[in-house]
């Protein structure tokens, strides 16, 4: 455990070696929510109709404000491993007394409480200043999705990071993964309106089981059936996820 705690303390002073950096992480989320969803909230006067409920756009686009968050922690937590890589600290590392699963969740678990911190102040000025109503009695289970979220897409990522050699590759990468599973997903509109193939796509997506998972804990919108069985399918891409990252620490690195 002292170990986790290590890593832990080496992200926070990362993070802290500069203030603009923990502004971004901690207020672009609920930018995003001010600048698109008042935008579109404007476009759709009647509410926007998700599984036969009528709700404002607003409400509707939290839960993709907070699962993006989520993606973009996890992205600079990754482009990390490139930094280390390059200054020959994240070869140290390898050496030290500690097991590469150990490695991994230090790294995230500070990120999963800088995640808890950013998605507080989202849904606090969520509501104060859109009039967001909450089910306030399942914020437990917001923050835990929040936290799984991530952790998955770090550990999804991870691998990629370590066989990547190059940061243009490594951008380029995430760059078109992000657009093809934002798009194909639930974050911006229903899946219900989408045409056949897109639809088909989109109820395969990480990212759509993600959000739908925290839009059912935030505002109570979909089925508890599938949400359930979104949030099982999300956990154990986490755990699978986990097992290639460790994989990989252990045999790819020095390849």
């Amino acid at each position: 455990m002292s170990m986790i705690i290590a890593v832990m303390y080496r992200e926070y002073r990362i993070r802290t070696t500069s203030m603009t950096w923990i502004f971004y992480d901690m207020f672009m989320p609920i930018t995003y929510l001010l600048l698109f969803g008042i935008g579109l909230d404007k476009a759709f006067h009647g509410g926007i109709v998700t599984h036969g409920v009528a709700i404002s756009y607003n409400a509707f686009f939290l839960s993709g404000v907070l699962s993006m968050a989520c993606f973009g922690i996890a992205i600079n937590t990754t482009y990390g491993f490139f930094v280390d890589r390059d200054n020959g600290i994240f070869y140290e590392f390898l050496t030290y007394p500690m097991t590469r699963g150990e490695f991994l969740i230090g790294k995230i678990m500070f990120n999963c409480l800088l995640s808890l911190v950013q998605s507080l102040l989202t849904i606090g000025l969520g509501s104060l200043l859109l009039g967001i109503s909450l089910h306030w009695e399942n914020i437990v289970f917001v923050l835990a999705g929040v936290i799984l979220g991530t952790a998955g897409w770090f550990f999804f990522l991870t691998p990629f990071a370590l066989r990547i050699r190059r940061n243009d590759m490594f951008n380029t990468f995430l760059n078109v993964v992000y657009f093809v599973l934002m798009f194909a997903s639930s974050m911006f509109y229903p899946v219900e309106v989408l045409p056949g193939w897109l639809k088909g796509l989109s109820y395969a997506n990480p990212l759509t089981w993600h959000t739908d998972t925290l839009r059912f804990a935030t505002i109570g919108v979909g089925t508890f059936e599938v949400v359930a069985v979104e949030a099982l399918a999300f956990a154990l891409l986490l755990l699978i996820s986990f097992w290639f990252a460790v994989r990989t620490l252990r045999h790819a690195i020095l390849k």
